[in-house]
């Protein structure tokens, strides 16, 4: 995280695109704007256009802006995100989202920093700053033909991987009292403590959602601390099964749990579930009806 951090402050200056690769929940975000607060662009605000959560058919429309009359329903001219982030920064998050038709168009705004606005002709010139972020290898995309190799070299001039939590255990400790600060703060209580026995365990974990994992942890924890005390009771999803629970669940009945548990931890958000699970929102959706019952 040193070797990410110094990276990160050199390149913040700059106006270099910056590619920012990791697990989701890894924080990939808050890297972003830790170098657009760095940045001779942060006096104005920073852009998001989040990939991830638009249609494909509507990423177009958002990032662009589009005319009257452009499609169906464009009663109005439109301002898209690139002419929102002149003089700015533009976070492209989950970049390996963008439709392989749209790419190319990504393409020229990096290479010659301008654009049309859907059903437009006046070429808009901009001055934006891009950092792009992704959960998927874009090298195996590009194997795949649903990214293309000359974007991803566009992109990839300072590239700056995130580990895993798992893999920065030693942090845990600081990331736990940073969050019991925050959270307490956020929820009017006083500060609250956790138990050592309750940080050995954080500690053992595997964090499959990574910080933001362990943020709801922690917040939930607060919630439901006696005391001003976490204890390891305060964590009851990582504790070991008490022996009540059937020893065999089936194929369908550990998928419907491990689909409500994705769910409590995005509290109900399906995009971010979705993510967590590695499948498409539709496909979530599918499961979710699918194991209603169960």
């Amino acid at each position: 995280m040193r070797i990410v951090l110094r990276l990160a402050q050199r390149v913040a200056p700059t106006d270099s695109t910056v590619l920012i690769t990791g697990e989701s929940g890894t924080g990939k975000n808050t890297l972003c704007k830790f170098i657009h607060s760095k940045s001779k662009r942060a006096g104005r605000d920073l852009v998001n256009i989040d990939c991830a959560a638009l249609p494909k058919e509507l990423i177009e429309a958002e990032l662009f802006g589009f005319e009257r009359g452009a499609f169906t329903g464009a009663t109005e001219s439109k301002t898209g995100r690139l002419e929102a982030a002149h003089k700015s920064t533009l976070l492209l998050d989950e970049i390996a989202l963008v439709p392989f038709e749209s790419q190319a168009k990504l393409l020229r705004v990096l290479e010659e920093r301008e654009f049309e606005r859907l059903g437009g002709r006046k070429i808009f010139k901009i001055d934006v700053r891009v950092i792009a972020t992704t959960n998927v290898e874009l090298e195996a995309a590009i194997e795949r033909k649903t990214f293309r190799e000359d974007l991803f070299f566009r992109l990839n001039v300072m590239r700056i991987e995130l580990p895993p939590l798992r893999e920065r255990q030693a942090d845990i400790p600081d990331l736990c009292d940073y969050f019991l600060r925050f959270f307490s703060a956020k929820h009017g209580l006083k500060d609250i403590i956790l138990e050592k026995n309750a940080l050995d365990m954080l500690q053992k974990y595997n964090f499959p959602g990574n910080i933001r994992e362990l943020s709801n942890l922690l917040e939930r924890a607060v919630l439901t601390a006696d005391n001003n005390k976490v204890t390891v009771g305060n964590f009851p999803q990582l504790l070991p099964n008490t022996g009540s629970e059937k020893k065999c669940l089936t194929l369908a009945e550990l998928e419907a749990r491990h689909v409500r548990e994705t769910l409590i931890l995005t509290r109900g958000n399906k995009t971010e579930a979705a993510k967590l699970l590695g499948i498409s929102r539709k496909n979530l959706y599918e499961r979710i009806a699918r194991h209603e019952n169960q």
